[in-house]
C-alpha cells in the first residue's frame, strides 16, 4: 500500500536564522533540537526482548550481518538489483521516519522537521550528518540541501568487503542511505526528493557529499528508479481485499503481527466453510469480534449473525431464547415468538461463553446440533436448523469434560475447527495499531483532541503485561480520553490508576548520558538533572507536585500496589504516601 508523503503545515516560511537561503549553515546541527524529545522515545523491555522507538519496533543488528546480508544480495542478484533493493528498503524506512518527525517536531516548522532526520541516523549508528547548506521553502516547493556523510557503515561494509576480495573496489557504496534520505525528504517536503552522492569515500573520495534536489530539477534518470516513489508499510488487515464479504463490511479486528496473521490466514481458510468453529482463549481477547470477522469473510455474511450471551440465560429460558415459543405453550406465552434459530435463518449464531450451559441446556443443544432440526416450545413442527454454529469459551473445555462439567459428545460436535486467539501480550507488535485506532475512536465518541502519548505513558503501554487483553486495553484508553487535557498528549495520570501493577522489570532507556538505565533513573553521579525531570517542568501540570506524582507512581508500581512497601521505598510514612495517592487520584479526576 502507497501513501501519499505528508505535508507540514503550508504556512509560509522564511529563511531559518543561521542559514542563508542556499548558503552555509552558521551553527552545527547538534543543538538545533533537543536530544530528549527523541530518546525519550527509545526504550528497551530486555524482559520481552522488545526495542521501541516510538510507536515502531527496531533491532540492533551488527555492522557484519549487515555486510553479509549485502554481498548476499550482490551474489544472488547482481550488482544493480541488490543497489536498487537497498535503496528502496531505505527509501521506505526514511518516509516512516519522517512521519515520527513530523508527529515530533512537526509544531516547529520544517526546519526542525528536517534536521530529526540528522538525529534519526546517529541513533541508528548508520551514518553522521554533517549539513552544509540548507535552502527549503515548502509552500514554494524549493528543497536545496548539501550535506556530507561521515562513518557511513555501507562504506564500512563495502571497504572491508573490496580488501578481502569479495567485491570490486570504486563504486559508490551508500545506496541504502540515499533511498532513505530521498524518503524521509520526500515525505517532509510533499514531493518526490532525489539525494545524490556527488563523492563517497568508497569510491575513493575524501568525504561522502551528497546533494538534495526535487525530482524535477534533476530530470528523470534511469539511475534513481527506487527514489521516486514512497514506500510504506499496509498496515490494514492481511487479504482484505479477497475477503471483503457481501456485505463490504470494515474489518472488526486490527494486526499486523505474526501471530495475528497466522490468526487470520486460519479464519480465512474456514471462513468459507461451513464448518463448526469454536474459538478459545482468554478473556477479554476479542472473541466476539473474531467471530464477527469470520461470518464477514464466509459465504454467509449476507445474512445476520446473531450472539448469543450463554452465561447470561436461565436455563428456564434457554429453550425458548433458542428454538422459540409458541403461543399458550407457558403461562404469559401470548403471542408466538420466533428463536434465534429462525431468526438467524441461512446466517450464524455465536455462542458466547458456552462452557456456563447447563448439562441440560448442553444436552437440548445436542439435540439440534446432531439432527439439524429443532421445535418451537410448545410445538411438535420440525423446522429445519439452517445456521452456522461459532462457539466460544475461555474455559479448558477438555478439563471441564474430564470433572463432569461438560458432554463428552457436545465437546465433540463443537471442536470440529478450534482456533485459538493468543492474547495480547503475545501480539504486542499489534499495540501501536490498536492504541491508534483506540485514541481516534474513543476521541471521536467523546468529542475530544488527544494528540497521542507522552513518552513514559507508551513506554508503560508497549511494556504493560495486559491481563485482561484487548477489553482492558479498551478500557485505560478510554479512560484517558475522558480525563485527558485537550490537545495535551495522555500520560500515566490519566491512564493508570495507582493500583494497576505493570511490569517494570527489565525495562530500560535511553539517559541523557547515553548509557541505558531505568526509566525514571537520573545521570549517576554528575548532578545534572535527568531528562525524565525536565520533561516534567516542561508538562501542562509540571512543577514539584508532578516530580512527586511520578515518584509515587513508580514506587507503587515497583512495589506491585503494595502501598507499605511503596513508602517504605519512598522513606516516608504510610500516612504521608496516602496523603499523596489521594491527591495524585483527586487531580487525575479532575
Amino acid at each position: 500500500m502507497t501513501l501519499p508523503p505528508q505535508r507540514p503545515s503550508r504556512r509560509r516560511r522564511s529563511a531559518p536564522a543561521g542559514a542563508a537561503p542556499g548558503g552555509p549553515l552558521a551553527q552545527p546541527p547538534d543543538p538545533l533540537l533537543p536530544w530528549s524529545r527523541l530518546t525519550d522515545s527509545l526504550h528497551y523491555n530486555l524482559s520481552e526482548g522488545l526495542i521501541w522507538l516510538g510507536d515502531q519496533r527496531v533491532l540492533t543488528l551488527g555492522a557484519d550481518w549487515f555486510g553479509d546480508l549485502r554481498r548476499e544480495l550482490v551474489q544472488q542478484l547482481g550488482v544493480a538489483a541488490a543497489r536498487a533493493l537497498l535503496t528502496r528498503l531505505g527509501h521506505g524506512a526514511g518516509c516512516r521516519d519522517a512521519q515520527m518527525a513530523l508527529r515530533l517536531h512537526g509544531a516547529g516548522g520544517i526546519r526542525d522537521v528536517i534536521f530529526a532526520g540528522v538525529q534519526f541516523h546517529a541513533l541508528q549508528g548508520s551514518v553522521g550528518v554533517v549539513p552544509v547548506t540548507y535552502d527549503v521553502d515548502v509552500e514554494a516547493g524549493r528543497c536545496h540541501l548539501e550535506f556530507e556523510w561521515k562513518n557511513s557503515v555501507e562504506v564500512q561494509v563495502q571497504t572491508e568487503q573490496v580488501a578481502a576480495g569479495a567485491l570490486n573496489g570504486g563504486d559508490p557504496a551508500c545506496w541504502m542511505e540515499l533511498g532513505y534520505s530521498s524518503g524521509f525528504l520526500s515525505t517532509c517536503m510533499g514531493q518526490p526528493i532525489v539525494v545524490r552522492e556527488l563523492s563517497c569515500r568508497a569510491a575513493g573520495a575524501l568525504v561522502c557529499r551528497c546533494v538534495a534536489k526535487p525530482a524535477a530539477e534533476w530530470g528523470l534518470d534511469s539511475d534513481d528508479p527506487a527514489s521516486m516513489q514512497p514506500v510504506l508499510p499496509d498496515v490494514g488487515l492481511p487479504g482484505d481485499a479477497g475477503a471483503a464479504g457481501a456485505a463490504g463490511a470494515a474489518p472488526q479486528v486490527i494486526g499486523r503481527s505474526a501471530s495475528f496473521v497466522t490468526l487470520m490466514h486460519r479464519i480465512r481458510r474456514v471462513a468459507t466453510t461451513q464448518a463448526t468453529v469454536l474459538l478459545l482463549g482468554e478473556s477479554g481477547v476479542g472473541k466476539s469480534a473474531f467471530a464477527r470477522e469470520l461470518h464477514r469473510a464466509s459465504h454467509r455474511a449476507h445474512k445476520p449473525l446473531l450472539e448469543v450471551n450463554c452465561a447470561a440465560l436461565p436455563e428456564t429460558l434457554l429453550e425458548a431464547e433458542l428454538f422459540g415459543v409458541e403461543k399458550g405453550a407457558f403461562t404469559g406465552a401470548q403471542a408466538s415468538r420466533a428463536g434465534r434459530f429462525e431468526e438467524a435463518a441461512g446466517g450464524a449464531i455465536f455462542l458466547d461463553e458456552i462452557g456456563s450451559l447447563s448439562l441440560t441446556a448442553q444436552g437440548k443443544l445436542l439435540r439440534v446440533l446432531q439432527s439439524q432440526q429443532y421445535e418451537r416450545l410448545g410445538s411438535s413442527q420440525l423446522r429445519q436448523a439452517d445456521v452456522r454454529i461459532i462457539a466460544a469459551t475461555n474455559e479448558d473445555l477438555e478439563r471441564a469434560v474430564r470433572d463432569g462439567r461438560f458432554r463428552l459428545d457436545l465437546f465433540f460436535r463443537l471442536n470440529v475447527v478450534p482456533i485459538t486467539i493468543p492474547p495480547l501480550r503475545e501480539r504486542r507488535d499489534d499495540l501501536p495499531l490498536l492504541l491508534a485506532h483506540l485514541l481516534q475512536r474513543f476521541g471521536a465518541l467523546h468529542g475530544r483532541n488527544v494528540p497521542g502519548f507522552t513518552a513514559r505513558a507508551l513506554r508503560v503501554l508497549l511494556s504493560h503485561h495486559w491481563p485482561g487483553n484487548i477489553r482492558e486495553l479498551e478500557n485505560v484508553i478510554e479512560r484517558g480520553v475522558i480525563l485527558a487535557d485537550e490537545g495535551a498528549p495522555l500520560d500515566l495520570a490519566q491512564l493508570f490508576t495507582v493500583d494497576i501493577t505493570f511490569a517494570q522489570a527489565g525495562l530500560l532507556s535511553l539517559r541523557s548520558d547515553g548509557d541505558l538505565g531505568a526509566p525514571f533513573d537520573s545521570v549517576a553521579g554528575t548532578g545534572a538533572p535527568a531528562d525524565w525531570a525536565l520533561a516534567l517542568l516542561d508538562a501542562p501540570h509540571g512543577g514539584l507536585f508532578a516530580v512527586e506524582d511520578a515518584l509515587v507512581t513508580a514506587a507503587v508500581a515497583q512495589a506491585g500496589g503494595n502501598v507499605a512497601q511503596a513508602a517504605r521505598s519512598l522513606k516516608i510514612t504510610r500516612a504521608q504516601i496516602d496523603h499523596r495517592l489521594k491527591r495524585l487520584a483527586a487531580r487525575a479526576a479532575g
